[in-house]
């Protein structure tokens, strides 16, 4: 899994049959600091997650798995929004935080 920021959705009336009903959205990945990586992905939205918020993102064959079907073409799909981020004693990121 990685951490990323939700920067946007994607939005396409044609889709794969197997896709329909699937929210996509465009997330930025973030490394260790918190910092953002010029590295985007477009992934499937299992949590509602909404733009600016950090998410867990689960890519490659673990996507499809998530999804409970294996014959959907996904490469990535959101299976958490993140509340806060700690490592060792710093705190990287905070919701609560971000609204206030």
């Amino acid at each position: 899994m990685q951490i990323a920021k939700v920067r946007g959705n994607v939005v396409s009336t044609q889709k794969e049959p197997s896709l329909r009903g699937t929210k996509l959205l465009l997330l930025q990945l973030v490394d260790e600091e918190g910092q953002p990586l010029p590295k985007y992905e477009v992934a499937a939205d299992n949590v509602g997650a909404g733009v600016d918020e950090w998410v867990l993102v689960s890519c490659g064959s673990a996507a499809r798995i998530v999804q409970g079907n294996e014959q959907r073409p996904l490469d990535a799909v959101v299976v958490a929004i993140i509340d806060s981020v700690r490592i060792e004693d710093r705190l990287i990121y905070s919701k609560k935080d971000q609204y206030r």
